[in-house]
């Protein structure tokens, strides 16, 4: 297994069978201030369900690189996966997205990760579990323009040291950080060297929060908090509020884009607006339009169920950025 082809954009991370269980009795306890929801359904009882929706090749980086593949990027994917069926067919996805697989490695004896996405609803509860691979940054022989690391399971810490010489080794290539939970439970100070070779990073308010191991909510600390680690362009998403950004030292602001209609399915969401962000920079636009690109495909993808579904070309984009109403601009804070 190794990269020979030179690619704009090569995301590293697990890839997840999705199993989307529609649930239909259930409801959502939240306490006073709608924080901290639980979802609820009789316990020892059979609960029915309406619909279930497989969706193999998904997770973080799988679906940072079929947006970056979409937008028009050479792109591939570092992952792991069992030489099973569901393996197989993940692979296949891959490839049918344009994806480079010279870099997934199949581990014969080991079963592909699979998870169960509990939908109610227009959002989702996710039962996962990391399978144990060999992981390691299979040979690049032409280094990539830009990297975009995310979620790998807590048996991947290794891999991250090996990216770290790598970058040291390729200081042309460009790294792009999106952490997933465990490198989140991993800490800033085990991490230092990647968060301080960080060209752009993203994660949302409540990840950047856990990253900080601050209470603070206020956003114009978390972006400076996060910009003191190392990365360059720091991104914190917060949801129906909107985005933030900062680059050299200024705060700015982007509302959501609009939804055409009220969102189907949320998983994905965060991937997409990261992602984008990423393959528009890679592409070449300054940190301030990238920006703008990315809520673009985070408004489409939640039309869909899954992750990928929604993932626009870059014409589409385009098309929704000369339409888009007069109030979705960045703005300075």
């Amino acid at each position: 297994m190794y990269m020979n082809q030179a690619l704009d954009f090569l995301a590293i991370g697990d890839t997840v069978v999705d199993a989307f269980i529609k649930l239909k009795d259930a409801h959502v306890t939240c306490n006073i201030d709608h924080g901290a929801c639980e979802i609820c359904m009789p316990f020892g009882a059979k609960v029915p369900y309406e619909s279930v929706t497989i969706i193999p090749a998904v997770g973080n980086s799988a679906n940072a690189a079929v947006s970056a593949a979409r937008l028009g990027l050479q792109s591939g994917l570092v992952t792991f996966l069992g030489n099973d069926v569901n393996g197989r067919e993940c692979k296949f996805q891959l490839e049918q997205e344009n994806v480079n697989t010279s870099c997934v490695v199949m581990e014969n004896g080991k079963i592909t990760n699979y998870h169960y996405v509990l939908w109610f609803g227009d959002e989702r509860t996710i039962l996962i579990k990391h399978e144990t691979f060999k992981t390691f940054l299979p040979p690049i022989e032409k280094p990539p323009r830009w990297v975009y690391l995310s979620s790998l399971g807590e048996h991947a810490k290794d891999l991250h040291f090996e990216l770290d010489k790598y970058l040291t080794a390729n200081p042309d290539v460009k790294l792009a950080f999106q952490p997933g939970t465990f490198q989140i439970k991993m800490g800033k100070d085990l991490l230092a060297p990647i968060y301080n070779k960080t060209e752009f990073f993203c994660c949302n308010v409540e990840e950047a929060m856990q990253i900080l191991g601050t209470e603070v909510r206020d956003i114009t600390t978390l972006l400076l908090g996060i910009s003191l680690l190392g990365p360059k362009i720091v991104c914190i998403t917060d949801g129906h509020e909107g985005a933030y950004m900062r680059w050299k030292d200024e705060n700015y602001f982007l509302p959501t884009y609009p939804d055409p209609l009220p969102p189907l399915e949320r998983t994905g969401a965060g991937d997409a607006f990261a992602s984008t962000f990423a393959a528009a920079l890679v592409a070449g636009l300054d940190p301030v339009e990238a920006f703008r690109w990315g809520p673009i495909n985070s408004m489409n993808v939640v039309q869909y169920v899954g992750a990928q579904k929604g993932l626009l070309k870059k014409k589409d984009i385009e098309n929704l950025l000369s339409s888009a109403p007069a109030e979705y601009v960045v703005k300075k804070i």
